[in-house]
């Protein structure tokens, strides 16, 4: 229902007389995955399609379905030429095609009293309707259109785009299945970016939706352990190269021992995005000077299980990006400033740790050690002597970090929030800053390089 309502599928109006209201109904399946194991219940709302009468609910209703001998001639092309290849599901096809007839509908069972005086005049195509597939095809063709593909005449199901410097991009749809290959790899990955805009690719820009609220959801229904416990496993040893996704593994790390379909759906959105960005990488550059600078931040209070908050940190050596780390605090914060007081403790260990290795190989760097945070009360705490009762419990963390600023080999430059990358390692950011932040970290794309 959420999907109708934000597709805006239909009004609420009065029935016009000598209109007859096409029957609707729930249909409610189960979907399995492909272990056989329970992934998701699911209802759909059906029109009762077999109601509607010609010429007046209804006129064309042919819509144009992909044959195999197409699929394997892409197949063998792209196996011979090197092509990339991508499979895409269209998120709730058929609502997106538009009503070209006037069809009038019931008011869906339990969304509101069915009196047969108030019913709804149907805007988008719904399943269930004769004329859906075609609708869905219609204004599939329309998009592909204007983004300047050309059917082709072989086939209608077959998009193609030449590209001025001689590359291809084609496109096969099969209902609500979408296979794109060539050799135009910034037009594949700008069509994926149209259609992301749309609304119509799932593919998440994020390894874990922004503001999640994880938690233990005794309510939510039990998934198969073994594979949480698996998938997670093998997402463990990521991070070491995608600092992108350390802290949306940290947190479904957290759920091992008693999975629920939330935990399991967090996992899938990570796979999702790993899946969408196959190219990430961390780049090393050679830099001007050799420096030594930590990022720290803190997430208050940030888990749902324990109120405990999230320390993120990341250290770059002239410039490059060398270690990162997103870690849950062991014991519960008071406050931000506690949280990232404790933070800023972390990443000085980092720094610490870094300059022995310097000192070993006997390497000069550019001094002092800075440590970039963007709270200020966490910062004059770090310089100031006066112990105030509220952070007794923390003057182990405190002395530590005052002792090296006392020393000169530290200081602690204040960052705004925009400019803090540790932000990344704490919480689950919305897709722009996310961007944002993992640019900064020196990752760029091997398909698409800055």
């Amino acid at each position: 229902m959420e999907a109708l309502e934000k597709n805006k599928t239909w009004d609420l109006v009065k029935l016009p007389r000598g209109k007859k209201p096409v029957g609707c109904r729930w249909v409610y399946t189960v979907k399995y995955k492909s272990d056989g194991s329970l992934e998701r219940y699911k209802a759909r709302l059906v029109a009762k399609g077999y109601t509607q009468m010609y010429g007046i609910d209804y006129l064309k209703t042919f819509a144009p379905v992909e044959k195999m001998n197409i699929v394997r001639v892409l197949l063998s092309l792209a196996t011979n030429r090197g092509w990339k290849f991508q499979q895409f599901d269209i998120k709730n096809a058929f609502l997106h095609g538009d009503l070209e007839e006037e069809v009038y509908m019931d008011i869906p069972p339990r969304f509101g009293p069915n009196t047969g005086q108030v019913v709804c005049r149907l805007k988008k195509a719904l399943y269930g309707l004769k004329q859906s597939p075609r609708a869905w095809f219609g204004r599939f063709t329309k998009v592909m259109l204007k983004l300047g593909y050309k059917q082709s005449q072989g086939d209608h199901t077959l998009f193609v785009k030449h590209s001025s410097t001689g590359g291809v991009t084609a496109l096969l749809v099969y209902v609500d299945d979408i296979i794109v290959t060539g050799d135009d790899l910034e037009g594949m990955e700008n069509l994926k970016i149209c259609l992301r805009r749309a609304s119509w690719v799932v593919n998440h820009q994020t390894p874990i939706e922004v503001n999640h609220r994880l938690r233990d959801a005794l309510e939510d229904a039990a998934v198969d352990k073994r594979s949480y416990q698996r998938l997670v496993g093998k997402l463990i040893y990521l991070p070491h190269t995608r600092p992108n996704i350390a802290y949306a593994v940290g947190i479904v790390s957290q759920f091992m021992h008693n999975p629920k379909e939330s935990h399991l759906t967090a996992v899938y959105q990570i796979l999702q995005y790993l899946k969408g960005t196959p190219g990430k990488r961390i780049l090393f550059k050679k830099g001007e000077n050799l420096t030594l600078e930590a990022y720290t931040d803190a997430d208050y209070a940030g888990s749902m299980v324990d109120r405990r908050s999230t320390s993120g940190c990341c250290t770059f050596l002239g410039g490059n990006l060398v270690t990162w780390r997103s870690k849950k605090q062991n014991v519960v914060a008071r406050s931000s400033a506690e949280a990232e007081f404790r933070a800023m403790a972390l990443g000085i260990c980092e720094l610490l740790w870094l300059k022995i290795i310097l000192e070993d190989l006997k390497i000069k760097w550019e001094g002092p050690m800075k440590l970039y945070c963007d709270n200020k009360s966490a910062i004059n705490i770090a310089h100031n002597p006066v112990q105030h009762d509220r952070t007794k419990h923390v003057e182990v963390d405190r002395h530590f970090i005052k002792e090296k600023l006392d020393s000169g080999l530290l200081c602690t430059p204040f960052v705004s929030t925009d400019g803090q990358v540790a932000d990344i390692l704490t919480k689950g950011l919305s897709g722009k800053l996310f961007q944002k932040l993992v640019s900064k970290l020196r990752m760029n794309d091997i398909h698409f390089p800055a």
